[in-house]
């Protein structure tokens, strides 16, 4: 903590990466982005999207921080299976059968989260079903999903909180 009161994150190394599978919507990613600014996260952006990077929406919502992340850009799910490669992946769905908050974050995880309008794309879950767990977030049973930029924040803060020891 600093000593004016609030948490500095140290900036030196990439915590975690946040990898978003074919994104629809550019203001969440907007927001997402402005996040991993934020915490010192690396953005990993699975092409196709929703959208183009230069939507005035996707801008606005990650204000001036674009030009501070360089986020990673795969051009398809195979050049993502590629490069997670021998890296920890944590796969996050509506469908998961573990709370994200009972998962044990390490430096240098990779938080996989799917589109808005679908999730992870079914051959993404079909591997990350045969060799990884689906982790969630709990909510009501009547709710089908939360919000993209909201999970990824909450889960961000959870592993964070676990790699700093807050």
């Amino acid at each position: 903590m600093s000593d004016q009161g609030f948490f500095i994150l140290p900036s030196e190394n990439k915590p975690l990466s946040v990898v978003l599978i074919e994104p629809d919507i550019p203001q969440n990613t907007g927001n997402i982005a402005r996040l991993c600014m934020a915490t010192n996260c690396e953005l990993v952006l699975v092409r196709p999207f929703g959208f183009r990077l230069t939507d005035a929406g996707l801008q606005r919502a990650g204000m001036d921080y674009w030009k501070l992340l360089n986020p990673v850009i795969l051009n398809d799910i195979d050049e993502f299976f590629e490069w997670s490669n021998n890296k920890r992946l944590f796969f996050l769905s509506a469908h998961g059968n573990k709370c994200y908050s009972t998962i044990e974050y390490k430096e240098n995880d990779v938080l996989v989260f799917g589109s808005e309008s679908s999730g992870l794309p079914l051959k993404v879950l079909k591997w990350a079903q045969e060799h990884y767990s689906l982790i969630t977030l709990p909510m009501v049973q009547n709710a089908r999903c939360i919000n993209v930029s909201s999970s990824v924040s909450a889960s961000v803060y959870e592993a964070l909180k676990q790699i700093y020891n807050w």
